[in-house]
């Protein structure tokens, strides 16, 4: 595993250890070193770690069951460890000095600990660096409203949210309050004083955190996940009194997204919610991380939605399904994109080849189409 590769070793014949003597930080360093995204702790398997989308296994014999308990407690407090026992899963993020934050999840696996670290560089990326479309300034560059950053675990929402709310930090003066179940990016106070709330440690639940939240004189809101009706319901309110919300979910388009803030609630609601989120919504930003086909490494499948009046409109009145189309109309000045756009435009300059574009496409015959690929 030192040199990033993979490796097919077989591991059934080799006896499971218990990880005596085994620093946990050991692993974490070759996290690092190997640009790896996640490490995977499970008895009878040895550590595995994600690098470019995928599952390397480390070169060391299966843990057994006191193994994982072994490695996985040297990170855990007393008070951790008793949650743990009693709830069977636990939340918490950390950080190691000189090396990077972690995020981890720990749970039981057929009556053993397990655990999954995801790594949060203890650099907040730059944008530029990113290389995140312009079109994003302009859509944060607003004083009140709701933006939505959406898709699947692990496409790097995470980042792009960091990034935003970095430059907001530099160049606005006012206060940023975020709830987030873990805090992951540290942000330092900048031109804005920056309040970052953890689920558990400093506020029991995202409900209550968000009841408070309008006493705390807040400008700037980052909402960690939308993931119930009265968390949505609450953010929709925050952005509708004055103030910037951001807001993940995890859904795989835009137009997705929407239905999903609108059917989360009662049918005798929801006329109601669209007619508020036609109002208040700023912006949706859809992505995942798609493997290279020609080199290692992952390039941002990125689908843009920035609401018109004519969108808006369409919200209103219950056309969810007309926004795609509308979303094609006039791009140059609207900045607006697709997911197909954005895949088809990473084959034409040779990141994937075109069965990578299709494989993450949600609309397969319109980028068939897109690509000059004949189906059938």
């Amino acid at each position: 595993m030192s040199n990033g590769t993979k490796t097919h070793t077989k591991t059934k014949q080799q006896k499971p250890t218990d990880g005596d003597g085994m620093k946990i930080q050991k692993l974490f360093k070759l996290m690092v070193d190997n640009n790896s995204s996640d490490l995977h702790i499970s008895a009878s398997s040895p550590p595995g770690m994600r690098v470019n989308g995928e599952i390397v296994r480390v070169q060391m014999p299966p843990l057994s069951g006191e193994g994982t308990r072994r490695l996985i407690y040297q990170i855990l407090t007393e008070e951790q460890k008793s949650e743990l026992e009693k709830n069977l899963e636990l939340d918490l993020s950390f950080g190691i000095k000189g090396l990077a934050r972690f995020r981890c999840n720990a749970f039981y696996s057929r009556g053993s600990v397990a655990a999954v670290f995801r790594l949060i560089p203890s650099l907040i990326p730059d944008f530029k660096a990113l290389n995140l479309p312009n079109i994003l300034l302009d859509i944060t560059d607003v004083t009140n409203g709701l933006i939505l950053i959406t898709g699947p675990t692990g496409s790097g929402k995470s980042t792009t949210l960091a990034s935003l709310l970095d430059r907001l930090n530099e160049n606005e003066a006012g206060h940023i309050v975020t709830l987030e179940d873990p805090v992951e990016f540290i942000h330092p106070h900048k031109g804005c004083i920056v309040n970052q709330r953890e689920i558990g440690a400093d506020t029991l639940s995202f409900s209550k955190g968000l009841k408070s939240l309008l006493r705390q004189d807040p400008d700037i809101v980052l909402v960690g996940e939308l993931r119930d009706a009265e968390t949505i319901e609450a953010a929709l309110t925050i952005a509708e009194t004055g103030h910037l919300v951001f807001g993940t979910l995890h859904t795989n388009s835009c137009v997705q997204t929407i239905n999903r803030i609108v059917n989360v609630f009662p049918s005798h609601q929801q006329s109601q919610i669209r007619t508020l989120l036609s109002f208040v919504l700023q912006g949706v930003i859809a992505q995942q991380l798609i493997p290279k086909s020609y080199e290692p490494g992952r390039c941002l499948g990125m689908e843009i939605l920035v609401p018109n009046s004519g969108i808006r409109n369409l919200i209103r009145e219950d056309k969810i399904h007309q926004i795609y189309s509308q979303m094609q109309v006039g791009q140059e000045k609207t900045g607006m994109i697709t997911m197909n756009q954005t895949l088809k435009k990473h084959v034409s300059s040779g990141l994937i080849d075109p069965e990578t574009a299709m494989s993450y496409s949600a609309n397969c015959e319109e980028l068939a189409g897109m690509l000059g690929i004949k189906e059938g």
